[in-house]
């Protein structure tokens, strides 16, 4: 049969041809594929398709059957053209359902048509029914074997996330971050909304999941007078705040994150003309003040030193100056 067929092109009717069952790739551009149909009325299809030939019995004999394995997009791009044939090349022999699917990856993957979680879920398709590992796949595809496993792990993302990768509105990148935080919905769902939102860069989501990583750690040990204050700074400026203090020292660092030069004079306006000062809870003994409605003089709450060193104090405190940015 090889020695039939071999690389010569055969022309076959479309309405023969039938779709490949295994064919990761789930989605295709409709505008695409009404340009691939202008191109081919006006060209004809310039590259074959690859099917497999069978034939089945019928009450009137035989009847010759094709089954795609690469080519979807061209096959539907023909039918919106109204072509009658198509150029194809017959892969000779009994084709497994396992060649079939293995075989429309590597294509895909060739022609960069698949989106990352349509690619995910094809690796997982050959793990979970045909028991590949992944340095088999890597093997078959030209990849290494983290390309991959970080590939499959992208389908432990939630599903609204996935979509946003199907359809470009985070990269593959991004998901790294993301999957950083699994074990943290709420975190996770976060920092997807600000990369939705604030168009972060990969590096930049990479650092805020660090960072939100090691947070739990960070807030077993951090004052809980400190950490309200945190918070209530977090929602006053819009962006994510850090209070940090010195071991040994009643002094530290404030650290404000901020993801555009926008955000950024947004931060300092707030800073200039409202006031920051996060609500104090009410009798702790460690608060210095808290503001009144009326912008009215500072009620003193300590009891080692004068209202004039305090007053400048908690100046010194909220300046501008101490802002790391």
């Amino acid at each position: 049969m090889s020695s039939i067929y071999g690389d010569t092109i055969f022309w076959v009717e479309v309405e023969k041809i039938k779709p490949n069952p295994f064919q990761p790739r789930k989605e295709f551009d409709e505008d695409s594929l009404r340009a691939l149909a202008d191109s081919i009325r006006q060209y004809g299809v310039l590259q074959p398709l690859v099917v497999t030939r069978k034939e089945i019995e019928t009450d009137g004999g035989l009847a010759v059957e094709y089954e795609l394995i690469a080519g979807e997009r061209r096959l539907r791009a023909s039918k919106l053209a109204g072509v009658g044939q198509v150029p194809v090349v017959i892969r000779s022999g009994e084709q497994t359902d396992q060649m079939k699917l293995e075989l429309a990856i590597i294509e895909n993957l060739q022609r960069e048509d698949l989106n990352p979680i349509d690619r995910a879920v094809a690796f997982d398709k050959l793990i979970s029914d045909f028991k590949y590992s992944h340095v088999e796949i890597a093997k078959r595809i030209g990849k290494s074997r983290e390309y991959v496993s970080n590939t499959v792990r992208m389908l432990n993302l939630p599903e609204e996330m996935k979509q946003a990768v199907r359809e470009g509105k985070i990269s593959e990148g991004h998901t790294r971050p993301l999957l950083m935080l699994s074990d943290r919905p709420e975190e996770q769902v976060t920092i997807f909304k600000e990369i939705m939102l604030k168009r972060l860069s990969v590096r930049d989501a990479e650092k805020i999941s660090r960072k939100i990583a090691v947070e739990k750690i960070r807030k077993q040990t951090l004052d809980p007078v400190l950490l309200n204050w945190e918070q209530e700074l977090s929602e006053k400026l819009g962006t994510r705040v850090q209070i940090d203090k010195k071991p040994q020292s009643e002094a530290g660092r404030i650290t404000i994150d901020y993801y555009s030069d926008d955000e950024l004079k947004m931060v300092l306006s707030r800073l200039d003309g409202k006031e920051v000062v996060p609500e104090i809870i009410e009798n702790d003994p460690s608060s210095f003040a808290k503001a009144s409605e009326d912008k009215e003089e500072e009620k003193i709450l300590a009891n080692d030193a004068s209202p004039e060193d305090l007053k400048k104090d908690d100046h010194d405190l909220y300046s501008v100056t101490n802002f790391s940015l």
